[in-house]
C-alpha cells in the first residue's frame, strides 16, 4: 500500500486539489470551480482525485487544507493541518524553487505577495478588497471582448502596440476599454493593454514597499496568462518563472504540510464525503458583552466542530 497526501485550497472562486506520494510527487489533481458553496466544491474535488488513483493501491493518511474557507473544509475532511493561504503557498513554492526570493500570486478574486529569505517567508501582503487585476476581473473583460480568457495570453503576446488601460479600479477599466473600443483600438491591442494593467496594479498595490528579487516565482490562475507573466518580465526586467501547476501550489503546500504530521497523529481517508451531510448553523452567543457569532459545522445531526467565540464561554463542546 502507497501512502499518500491530501492537500485541499478552497477559494471564493476555484477549489483545488492534490494528492501526492511519499516522495512529493503529485499524483492525481484537481481544479473546479467553487460556484459559491465552498462544501459541495470540496466534494467534488475529492471526489475527481480518488477516480484519478487506485484506492485499494493507494491510502491517504492525513489531510490539509487552505484557503478562505479551510476550516469549514478541515472540517468536513476531519484534516490534520489547517493553515492560511500565505503558509501553504510559501511551503510549496520553496520546496519547488528553494531560492526563490520572491512570490507573486494572483487569483479569482485576490492577490498576495511573499517575500523569502531563506527558505522562509519574511513578509507579505495582500488584496482582498478590489478585484481590479484579478481572475475574474480579466474574465469579465473577456466576455466583454467576446474571447475566452484561456486565449487571452496568446493574443496579447501578437500585439505591436498594448493600450493604455487605467486598471485602478474595475469600473475606470471597463469604461476606459470601452472608449478604446469606440475609437478604433484593436482587440489584440485592448488585451495586451489589459493584460499590463493587471501587472502595474499588482506592483502598484499589492507589491507597493515590497522590495522584489530574483528568483521571482508567479502562481495563481493568473499565471496561466502569458500575457500577463510577459508584463510582469517587462516591468521588473527579470525573468518570471510560471509553474505547470502553479494553479495548484496552495493545496499543494497543504499536502506537503500534512506530509510532515508525526505517524501518531495519521489515520486513513476514506473518501466517503459524499456519504454524509454537512451544514452549517450560526449560534449568537449571549453570554458576555461580545455577542459572538459562532459556526457550527454539523455532520449529518453530529457537531463537528465551531468557531467564532472571542472568550470561553462562547465555547462549544463538540463531541466526535
Amino acid at each position: 500500500m502507497i501512502e499518500a497526501y491530501l492537500g485541499v485550497d478552497t477559494g471564493s472562486i476555484s477549489t483545488k486539489g492534490v494528492i501526492i506520494d511519499a516522495d512529493k510527487n503529485i499524483i492525481a489533481r484537481s481544479y473546479l470551480w467553487t460556484e459559491g458553496d465552498p462544501t459541495d466544491a470540496a466534494r467534488r474535488v475529492v471526489d475527481e482525485l480518488a477516480s484519478q488513483i487506485d484506492t485499494s493501491e493507494v491510502q491517504v493518511v492525513s489531510v490539509g487544507t487552505t484557503g478562505s474557507a479551510r476550516r469549514l473544509v478541515g472540517a468536513m475532511l476531519d484534516a490534520q493541518v489547517i493553515k492560511n493561504e500565505i503558509t501553504a503557498h510559501a511551503v510549496g513554492t520553496t520546496f519547488l524553487h528553494p531560492d526563490v526570493r520572491t512570490i507573486l500570486e494572483i487569483g479569482g478574486q485576490d492577490s498576495k505577495i511573499i517575500c523569502v529569505e531563506g527558505g522562509i517567508a519574511v513578509d507579505y501582503a495582500m488584496n482582498t478588497l478590489c478585484a481590479a487585476g484579478t481572475g475574474s476581473f480579466l474574465s469579465s473583460q473577456a466576455h466583454r471582448l467576446g474571447v475566452e480568457v484561456e486565449e487571452f495570453g496568446a493574443i496579447a503576446l501578437s500585439s505591436k502596440k498594448p493600450a493604455n488601460i487605467a486598471a485602478r479600479c474595475t469600473v475606470f477599466a471597463e469604461s476606459d476599454l470601452v472608449h478604446k473600443l469606440q475609437v478604433g483600438y484593436s482587440k489584440e491591442d485592448i488585451i495586451a493593454g489589459l493584460c499590463r494593467a493587471v501587472a502595474t496594479n499588482y506592483l502598484n498595490n499589492v507589491g507597493k514597499g515590497k522590495k522584489i528579487v530574483a528568483p521571482v516565482v508567479f502562481q495563481g490562475g493568473v499565471s496561466k496568462n502569458i500575457g500577463v507573466v510577459r508584463a510582469f518580465e517587462d516591468a521588473l526586467g527579470m525573468e518570471v518563472l510560471a509553474d505547470p501547476d502553479g494553479h495548484l501550489m496552495g493545496a499543494f503546500g497543504a499536502a506537503l504540510l500534512a506530509a510532515d504530521v508525526p505517524t501518531s497523529q495519521r489515520r486513513p481517508f476514506a473518501f466517503d464525503v459524499d456519504d454524509f451531510e454537512f451544514r452549517t448553523r450560526e449560534v449568537v452567543c449571549s453570554r458576555c458583552a461580545n455577542h459572538c457569532e459562532i459556526i457550527c459545522v454539523y455532520k449529518d445531526d453530529d457537531l463537528i466542530d465551531s468557531w467564532g467565540n472571542r472568550c470561553d464561554r462562547g465555547a462549544i463542546r463538540v463531541g466526535k
